[in-house]
């Protein structure tokens, strides 16, 4: 087993040892996760703050939840009310946090590299739940737990991710997280949204739809990301549905055993039709329970993992 992090900041300085070992110290939280008692005192005594400086429902809820199993004290932070609305820096803000003794700040903010500028101006454990179109690496961790547990390996495994390449930091922290697990990662959308620039990352990029869900065994959609943009990357909603679009016609061209990932919200009708998203292929809602036993791992690692394992689950 090998982590010795103080903070999870983001997947490209990981070694593939290190993703490895979140992915199994994961799998005995997941465990947890259907006894009847959920708590662990893994963090018991332990402050962890929220900083929610990006809107945010689904990550903040899946990590609230992990920090309650963990039994930490939990501090939600809400930025509708804060001083940041007064001026006040986000050092400034962090400091006060660990003023409060906070040994872990978990935070999402609209500016890239947020996280790591934390990690270098207080104390506290930082935990990055998305900087930005940057990187988000509890979601490339909670997708690649759930490529392993479906396929039982990554290695050698084509995964195609499919949409808005350019403004996503999950996008950004898959291919890292994938590249370094040994799969075959395949880009594919608008060139606007899809540059040739990626293939530096390592993977392949296609704008040719068909072609790139010919033999994928993962297709890992991605929604467009509006709120990130600076204008329309494409003329339409429609005619990116029409072009992009995982729809039933293109789905009978794929692989039977492929499987269909989504890190949410799902636009349905979009970038995935309804059936789709729902249908026995898509591993959706496995990926939101598996977000769960990632980020408890997360948290025990970061914490520096003192309780043995087996007494920690």
């Amino acid at each position: 087993m090998s982590w010795h992090r103080k903070h999870l900041l983001d997947i490209e300085s990981l070694s593939a040892e290190e993703i490895l070992t979140v992915l199994d110290t994961a799998r005995g939280f997941k465990a947890v996760g259907e006894r009847a008692i959920k708590k662990v005192p893994a963090l018991r005594g332990k402050t962890v703050v929220n900083l929610f400086v990006e809107p945010s429902t689904r990550t903040r809820i899946s990590f609230e939840l992990a920090e309650q199993r963990l039994s930490a004290d939990v501090i939600n932070f809400s930025t509708e009310a804060s001083s940041f609305k007064k001026g006040e820096t986000l050092k400034d803000t962090a400091k006060n946090l660990e003023a409060l003794n906070a040994d872990f700040i978990i935070i999402r903010h609209s500016a890239s590299g947020a996280p790591h500028f934390l990690s270098r101006v207080v104390n506290s454990s930082i935990i990055n739940a998305g900087d930005g179109a940057h990187e988000h690496p509890t979601q490339a961790l909670l997708d690649a737990f759930t490529i392993r547990e479906r396929k039982g390996k990554i290695a050698g495994l084509n995964v195609t991710i499919l949409g808005d390449i350019l403004y996503s930091r999950v996008a950004r922290s898959n291919i890292w997280a994938l590249t370094k697990l040994g799969a075959k990662v395949t880009l594919c959308g608008p060139s606007t949204l899809v540059p040739k620039t990626f293939e530096q990352m390592g993977c392949r990029v296609t704008h040719d739809v068909d072609e790139a869900l010919r033999e994928a065994d993962i297709i890992h959609l991605l929604r467009i990301q509006h709120e990130r943009q600076r204008k329309t990357m494409f003329p339409s909603i429609g005619e990116y549905t029409s072009l992009f679009g995982l729809n039933k016609a293109r789905l009978a061209k794929t692989k039977p055993d492929a499987l269909i990932m989504h890190p949410g919200p799902i636009n349905r009708g979009v970038e995935i039709d309804s059936e789709i998203a729902d249908c026995e292929r898509s591993v959706i809602l496995q990926q939101v329970t598996n977000g769960l036993a990632v980020r408890m791992a997360v948290l025990y690692l970061v914490n520096g993992g003192k309780v043995a394992p087996e007494a920690a689950v």
